[in-house]
């Protein structure tokens, strides 16, 4: 690396070339979360529930974990949405509308024992999950 008088401008060019070396600026500058995230850069969407599935915990775990598949409204994606909770599942039924969030693991990926979920429900109908699962309020109907 050159440290003359006059190497500003060879060490700029270097920290723009080298810029690319690093993984986060890199997938920033190509979009890569727009273009492969279905909720498409978005923190959170809404969609209609297809089908409720029970998905088997990863190794050491075991148990099964309640999920519903659900199409996207914005672009008809579908993706599997993890209902937190204990019972919460009894409180989503088949073409509900619901809100999905990111679970917020690393860089959008998976949390924990969950295999391939990358997304919570939150709203079922206009209605929190969360007071539907503590009785303060009932579900409303369509």
């Amino acid at each position: 690396m050159a440290n003359g008088l006059f190497a500003a401008k060879k060490l700029i060019e270097n920290r723009k070339k080298f810029r690319w070396s690093k993984k986060e600026w890199k997938r920033r500058i190509l979009k890569l979360k727009e273009k492969y995230d279905p909720l498409e850069g978005s923190p959170m969407a809404s969609g209609i529930v297809l089908e409720k599935v029970q998905i088997e915990k990863r190794q050491p775990y075991s148990g099964m974990i309640k999920c519903v598949k659900v199409q996207l409204k914005k672009n008809g994606k579908i993706v599997t949405a993890f209902a937190p909770g204990d019972k919460a599942i009894k409180y989503i039924d088949e073409h509900d509308d619901v809100l999905i969030v990111g679970i917020g693991g690393p860089k959008g990926r998976t949390i924990g024992s969950i295999p391939g979920v990358r997304y919570k429900v939150i709203l079922v109908n206009g209605q929190p999950l969360e007071l539907l699962r503590k009785g303060k309020i009932e579900k409303a109907r369509r």
